[in-house]
């Protein structure tokens, strides 16, 4: 719940830095003075910008979340344990034992969401962040294509 309430009350912060932007944008737009109207464009991308990153961020977590709640009602989470470090990293050589059995499943299932899945939740065990985000964004998207 307190993930919840960090991502609204960071969505907010945001939404307002994009408000505040574009009428700091539209002040110097209307300016007059080509120096002005130069940072008044620059300005109306940095908002553009700020909110694609907005939606795609909320759009990935809500898509992660319901993802992870279909497999969990299915009993298809994966029930492997990691040791962690006193700093909380996973135990690296215990991660990667576990690694290949997802990756063949996906090499196996290429169009299954549920094995790219499970596939981001081995590397994020991992603590490979960016391949974790890769690999559950393909499991969003293929689950999207298979919606009828």
């Amino acid at each position: 719940m307190t993930a919840r309430v960090g991502v609204a009350v960071m969505a907010a912060l945001l939404a307002l830095y994009i408000v505040l932007v574009a009428q700091r944008a539209w002040l110097l737009l209307g300016s007059g003075q080509p120096i002005g109207i130069a940072m008044g464009v620059a300005l109306v991308v940095l908002p553009v910008i700020a909110g694609w990153a907005l939606w795609r961020e909320l759009a990935f977590g809500l898509g992660s979340q319901r993802l992870a709640r279909r497999l969990e009602a299915e009993h298809e989470l994966p029930t492997d344990e990691v040791d962690v470090r006193p700093s909380g990293r996973p135990d690296r050589a215990q991660a990667d034992a576990l690694f290949p059995a997802y990756r063949d499943d996906v090499e196996a299932h290429p169009d299954d969401w549920r094995a790219w899945f499970r596939l981001g939740l081995a590397y994020d065990g991992a603590g490979d962040r960016s391949r974790a985000r890769g690999a559950i964004r393909k499991a969003i998207t293929l689950e999207k294509a298979a919606r009828p």
